[in-house]
């Protein structure tokens, strides 16, 4: 996994997401990337829990609570400003659901954060998990 960065955006895997939501007009795959990892069967892997945790960061910055802004988010910030969309009640709660997925033991983010014994991250998604709620 290419990571240098705790935020959002702050991996390969994110980024390589957000190409494909740069072509679309609504927030279908922002629900997608939302069910792929709640869909995972017993391990989440760490691809698509960065594109989910990426996911919810869009539902952020559409509520205009967004928890990154920097080079990297660019492009979700243009795209941003061409959908006229509010994520729905039922999206936000799949959300909440996603950050609870990756944040479990059985996360391969969780476990690679917690190898590296690095706390931004938790507290990366406690921000997120606020940002939407």
């Amino acid at each position: 996994m290419g990571t240098w960065s705790h935020e959002p955006f702050g991996n390969d895997d994110a980024n390589d997401w957000a190409y494909d939501l740069e072509g679309s007009s609504d927030l279908s795959i922002v629900e997608q990337a939302l069910d792929d990892a709640l869909e995972a069967e017993d391990y989440l892997e760490a691809p698509e829990g960065a594109n989910a945790v990426a996911a919810v960061e869009v539902l952020a910055k559409l509520l205009g609570k967004g928890t990154q802004s920097d080079a990297y988010t660019e492009k979700i910030d243009e795209w941003i400003k061409t959908v006229n969309e509010q994520p729905s009640t039922a999206l936000l709660d799949k959300a909440k659901r996603v950050l609870e997925r990756v944040s479990a033991e059985d996360s391969e983010l969780f476990e690679l954060w917690a190898e590296a014994g690095n706390r931004e991250w938790a507290a990366s998604i406690n921000t997120l998990k606020a940002a939407i709620s």
